[in-house]
């Protein structure tokens, strides 16, 4: 089959698939489908129970959905305190929120430190992975690098399908442990291959926490300041659980409930998270800051940063989705708990970098944002910025390279699906499965001699 003919070809079956898979939008309001599994003011339709997490951002006062100010809590603990805490006893966070997530209660001193070591212990990938899995075949994606090692873990996994609570606890724990030596040599195979950058493999530190060995591993000389490994801390504490309710956390449970085998879960949420609408938003917001200081001379004109919104929305700059990326959540409306806190420590690492005036753009974009999308369109819900507006930055701050920022939420999520995979397999009793109604019309079979 000739190029061209074969191109026509695909060009009218793409066409036909997209005719076929095309449903009137007036159907989904006549049979009250809850599309995203929300209702219209962005509440969430109730399929399921968890003690892991729980995201809180309205009130009903006499049956009136009321907007309140953004909570996140972590087993039943408001990450605001669970924060305050770590941080004014100068420690590193996100091992202690790992444990509470997967325990249900803090850690002891003894206790956090018997994890600690337990984790160190796991870090270690298994003989010639390194060389085998990640450097003999790199990618573009750190996203899909992850994905794969993890299925390929499952392959030297001798209990790779026991979903007995004990093994899979076992194969969460080598996952939180490993995920940032993946993600990190993937980069490096990555800048080295398609790149042309010296390789550069630096083992993990035991004693180290998670977000330093990160820094450790990812810079050449392996040097980082007090502030940016906090930082990069926080962040991990942030994104390390939002509740059942978010894409790849969902993932988790219904996986789970079919019986399947962690590493086919992990990289079922791993695929979900990889998503711009969901992990890789924070992408998006970098990447779209970045045309918005070539479009906007005047960074302190608001007007003019204004009129480059209303262009996003209409669909007039940067991808033409009428996206503004950061601003919006599923569930929050007034405010974004991570968003407020990110703020905050996002503020102190600008003044350290000389990178206050671009800190001062991301925070007139943040209040006039809201502003311009109601100008624009009707809000049934108020909308403020999310965890991925400051991600990014911070990131960026952070000399960390964009193929990673996805990967970092997942180094810190794979805490939250762990501790989602075990409440399911504990409470699991039948397979999650939706309702779907069918809407294409009856016809009669032709015969392929009388088909036209």
């Amino acid at each position: 089959m000739e190029k061209a003919y074969k191109d026509i070809l695909i060009s009218r079956l793409t066409d036909r698939a997209e005719e076929s898979g095309s449903i009137e939008a007036s159907l989904f309001s006549k049979y009250i489908v809850k599309r995203g599994l929300r209702d219209i003011d962005g509440r969430g339709v109730l399929v399921g129970l968890t003690k892991v997490g729980e995201v809180h951002s309205y009130i009903v006062d006499e049956n009136e959905m009321i907007p309140v100010p953004g909570r996140l809590l972590y087993r039943g603990i408001e990450i605001n305190d669970i924060v305050a805490g770590f941080i004014n006893e100068n420690r590193f966070g996100f091992e202690e929120t790992c444990y509470l997530l997967l325990f249900g209660n803090l850690p002891n001193s003894r206790e956090l430190e018997e994890f600690r070591q337990l984790l160190t212990e796991k870090q270690k990938l298994p003989e010639d992975f390194i060389r085998d899995m990640i450097l003999k075949t790199p990618s573009k994606d750190m996203m899909v690098v992850l994905s794969r090692s993890v299925l390929a873990l499952y392959s030297l996994d001798e209990r790779a399908d026991d979903i007995s609570l004990e093994n899979v606890l076992r194969q969460c724990l080598q996952l939180i442990a490993q995920f940032s030596s993946l993600a990190v040599y993937g980069y490096q195979a990555f800048s080295h291959y398609h790149g042309n950058k010296s390789l550069i493999i630096h083992n993990p530190v035991p004693g180290l926490s998670i977000a330093e060995n990160i820094l450790h591993m990812l810079r050449p000389d392996s040097k980082y300041t007090e502030l940016e490994a906090r930082l990069l801390d926080l962040a991990l504490v942030l994104h390390a659980e939002h509740g059942g309710g978010n894409n790849s956390s969902f993932v988790t449970h219904v996986l789970t409930s079919s019986g399947t085998d962690t590493y086919s879960v992990i990289a079922a949420a791993l695929g979900s998270l990889k998503g711009p609408r969901h992990g890789g938003a924070n992408i998006k917001v970098i990447q779209m800051f970045e045309e918005l200081k070539e479009q906007v001379s005047d960074w302190d004109d608001e007007e003019e940063i204004e009129r480059y919104l209303l262009r996003l929305l209409k669909k007039e700059a940067f991808d033409r989705t009428g996206l503004i990326y950061g601003v919006g959540h599923a569930v929050y409306s007034v405010s974004d708990p991570r968003s407020v806190i990110l703020r905050d420590y996002a503020a102190r690492l600008a003044k350290e970098k000389g990178m206050e005036n671009e800190f001062g753009l991301y925070e007139k974009v943040e209040r006039l944002a809201p502003l311009a999308i109601g100008k624009f369109r009707t809000i049934y819900k108020g909308v403020s910025s999310n965890v991925d507006f400051y991600s990014g930055f911070v990131y960026k701050m952070l000399e960390i390279p964009s193929e990673l920022y996805t990967p970092i939420f997942a180094i810190a999520r794979i805490a939250g699906w762990s501790a989602h995979r075990i409440e399911e397999l504990v409470n699991t009793g039948k397979i999650i499965r939706p309702a779907y109604k069918s809407v294409a019309r009856r016809r009669d079979y032709i015969r392929l001699e009388d088909r036209e």
